[in-house]
């Protein structure tokens, strides 16, 4: 059901918003910080509306947990890179999914829209850590 394919990227944007406030501590060069800025704000953007969205459909927005628990500690500029791949990587799981279960229109939109955005985000943090492939060719699907 579509709900709760929102509910799931709303956890993933929960999650996209709180990892982002915890690597900037850890970011230091001007230009990665204005990129951790610039998804911070994208990513909150994107929660609000998500909400908004849920509530409109007559559903309760599921709140954020306390804390996430990032793949490995985050300590330096690598480990907070790491982590941003990760929550972006989990956002385009999480938007795929609305994709895969929904037919309305908008919906579908801005499922897109948020799939495409964190993809290309996801691709810049790969780029930053000098992993390959930079790339992903299907975000979202696991595959990569």
């Amino acid at each position: 059901m579509s709900v709760d394919a929102v509910q799931d990227a709303l956890a993933a944007e929960h999650a996209a918003v709180w990892a982002y406030g915890l690597v900037s501590a850890f970011i230091s060069t001007p230009q990665q910080s204005a990129a951790v800025a610039d998804g911070a704000t994208a990513h909150r953007a994107r929660r609000d509306a998500t909400e908004r969205w849920l509530r409109d459909a007559g559903a309760t927005p599921r709140p954020p947990a306390a804390a996430y628990l990032p793949p490995q500690p985050v300590d330096s500029a690598a480990s907070a890179v790491a982590a941003l791949i990760t929550v972006e990587t989990d956002a385009c799981v999480a938007w795929r999914g609305v994709l895969e279960r929904t037919d309305d229109g908008p919906l579908r939109a801005s499922a897109l829209d948020a799939l495409t955005v964190s993809a290309v985000r996801a691709t810049r943090w790969r780029k930053v850590a000098g992993v390959t492939p930079t790339s992903i060719a299907f975000p979202g699907a696991g595959v990569g």
